[in-house]
C-alpha cells in the first residue's frame, strides 16, 4: 500500500475516476464529499428509501450514472470515505472540514480538487423574488426530493442544461409553461463544425429540444430578459421577455429556474493560492492547469468542471489524468497508452466546449441593460444602480474595490452566484473589459456552515 496521504475533495465523474485510479495503483485515498451519497450534481443520488428508476431519473444519462454509482461501490471499501463533510477553509498541507457541525481537520501530502460547478446566473429584474431558483436547484428539488419548484414552471437563460433539465421535469410529468433562450439560432448554425466533435451528444440536444416541441411547449429563441413578475409576500406570478422579433412576452408561472451554463468552483484552489486565468471562450475565470490538471502550486491538481467546464464525461477523464498526473509525479510507474488514450478523449471535448460557449453564449449585454432598481447581490440586497454608483462616484472598477464599498458579493455565496454579473455591470459602467474588472478573491468560509457551540464549565 502507497504510504503517501493523497486526499480527493468531491464524489462525482472526476472524484470517482480519480479514486478508483488511485486504488488501482495501490493506493487508500480519502474521499471527501459535502452530498451525502456520491454521483456529484449531474449523477446525483436520490435519497436511501426512493425507488425512482435510473431511466426516470437520468434519461439518456442512465447507463453512465449506473455505471459511475457501480464503480463506486466496488472502491467504498478500500478508500476512507467521508460524506456529508464541508471542507470550508484550508492551509499547506491541511484542510479545515465540518460536518454535522462537527469541526476537524485532515491533513494531505497531494490534494486533487474535484469540486464541480455551480449555476452560472445572470440577474434579472424581480429575480429576487420566492419561487425563482437556479437550473441546478430546480433540478436538486427534482432528483432529491422528487418535487417540482412550481406548479407551473419557466425555464429561462441558454446552454445545454436549460434543455435538459426542463425535460427532466416534462418527463416527470411537471407542467413547463416555456423554455426561454437567449440564445439565437444563428449562433448553434455558426457553431455546428465545432459541436460535430460529438455528433452523439448534439444529437441528444436536439432530441431534447424535440420532445419539448412535440409535447407543445413553447420555446422561444433570441429572447431578452426582461423581469420577473410578482409580489414580495405572494412571490412570481409571471415572466416577461423581449422575444427575438422585439414584442413583448409575458408567460404566468409561478416558478422560475434560471442559469447561462456553469461557474467552477475554485474557491479552495484560490485560497490555496494556485493561479486562475481569464478564459476568453466562456469569459471567466478558470483554474490555471497543465493538460493533466496540476495547478501552480505543487502537490494540488484539479479534475472536472471545478477545473474547466466540459461536461460529465470529460470529467471522468479528467479525473483519471489527474490520477496519473499525481502517480508520476511519486514517481510510480504509468501506463503511456492510458494516459494518452484520455488526452485524445480530452481533446474532442474541448472543441465541443469551444463551440457551446459560441452557440450559446454568456448574455454579457444583458449587465449593461438591467435598471438600477434590479437587485444585483440577492444576498446583500445590492441593486445595479448601487453598483453603478461604486463606478461613478467612487471610482472602484476593480471588483474587489466595488465589494468593499458596496458589500456585493459579502453575503452568505460570498459571490459565488453575483460576482460574475457584478462584475459585467461594473465593466459596463466603467466602459472596460470585464476581464480589467478582475475577479473577487476566495474568502472561508467558502460555503454557509454550521458548527455546534458546547458550554465550557469555568
Amino acid at each position: 500500500m502507497a504510504t503517501a496521504r493523497v486526499v480527493i475533495v468531491g464524489a462525482g465523474p472526476a472524484g470517482v475516476r480519480c479514486a478508483q485510479t488511485l486504488v488501482a495503483a495501490g493506493f487508500r485515498p480519502i474521499l471527501i464529499d459535502e452530498n451525502r451519497r456520491d454521483g456529484g450534481q449531474i449523477y446525483r443520488r436520490q435519497p436511501q428509501g426512493f425507488t425512482r428508476s435510473y431511466a426516470t431519473l437520468y434519461g439518456t444519462e442512465a447507463d453512465k450514472a449506473r455505471d459511475l454509482h457501480e464503480s463506486f461501490e466496488h472502491l467504498r471499501a478500500q478508500i476512507d470515505y467521508r460524506p456529508d463533510t464541508l471542507v470550508w477553509n484550508l492551509t499547506p498541507g491541511q484542510l479545515c472540514c465540518v460536518s454535522q457541525g462537527e469541526h476537524s481537520t485532515v491533513d494531505y501530502d497531494a490534494l486533487i480538487l474535484c469540486t464541480g460547478a455551480t449555476d452560472r446566473l445572470m440577474p434579472i429584474k424581480g429575480w429576487q423574488l420566492g419561487g425563482t431558483y437556479s437550473l441546478g436547484g430546480a433540478q436538486i428539488a427534482l432528483k432529491a426530493q422528487a418535487v417540482s419548484i412550481g406548479h407551473r414552471v419557466v425555464f429561462m437563460g441558454s446552454g445545454p442544461l436549460l434543455y435538459l433539465v426542463a425535460s427532466q421535469y416534462l418527463k416527470a410529468g411537471a407542467n413547463v409553461a416555456a423554455v426561454l433562450d437567449t440564445s439565437p439560432l444563428g449562433k448553434r448554425i455558426k457553431a455546428l463544425p465545432k459541436l460535430m466533435a460529438r455528433p452523439r451528444l448534439l444529437f441528444t440536444g436536439m432530441k431534447l429540444l424535440a420532445q419539448l416541441r412535440q409535447a407543445k411547449v413553447p420555446v422561444h429563441l433570441g429572447i431578452s430578459p426582461l423581469q420577473v413578475l410578482g409580489e414580495a409576500d405572494s412571490g412570481v406570478s409571471g415572466v416577461q421577455v423581449q422575444t427575438a422579433r422585439g414584442e413583448t412576452l409575458t408567460v404566468a408561472c409561478d416558478a422560475v429556474a434560471l442559469g447561462y451554463h456553469l461557474r467552477p468552483e475554485t474557491q479552495l484552489a484560490d485560497l490555496a493560492g494556485c493561479l486562475l486565468r481569464f478564459d476568453e471562450a466562456s469569459s471567466q475565470w478558470l483554474l490555471a492547469t497543465d493538460d493533466a490538471g496540476r495547478t501552480s502550486v505543487s502537490g494540488i491538481y484539479a479534475a472536472g468542471d471545478g477545473a474547466k467546464i466540459r461536461g460529465a464525461d470529460a470529467a471522468e477523464c479528467a479525473g483519471r489524468l489527474a490520477a496519473l498526473a499525481l502517480l508520476q509525479d511519486l514517481q510510480q510507474p504509468v501506463d503511456a497508452a492510458q494516459v494518452a488514450e484520455q488526452h485524445r478523449a480530452l481533446k474532442l471535448m474541448d472543441e465541443f466546449r469551444v463551440g457551446l460557449a459560441q452557440a450559446f453564449p454568456w448574455p454579457a449585454e444583458q449587465a449593461k441593460a438591467l435598471p438600477d432598481d434590479a437587485i444585483v447581490c440577492r444576498c446583500e440586497m445590492i441593486s445595479a444602480g448601487e453598483l453603478r454608483r461604486t463606478v461613478s462616484e467612487k471610482g472602484a472598477c476593480e471588483v474587489n474595490r466595488a465589494k468593499a464599498f458596496s458589500r456585493v458579493g459579502m453575503g452568505r455565496c460570498q459571490g459565488r452566484y453575483c460576482a460574475q454579473a457584478g462584475a459585467e455591470v461594473i465593466a459596463a459602467a466603467a466602459g472596460i473589459h470585464v476581464q480589467e474588472v478582475g475577479r473577487q478573491r476566495g474568502q472561508a468560509p467558502v460555503k454557509p456552515l454550521s458548527m455546534l457551540t458546547r458550554e465550557v464549565t469555568p
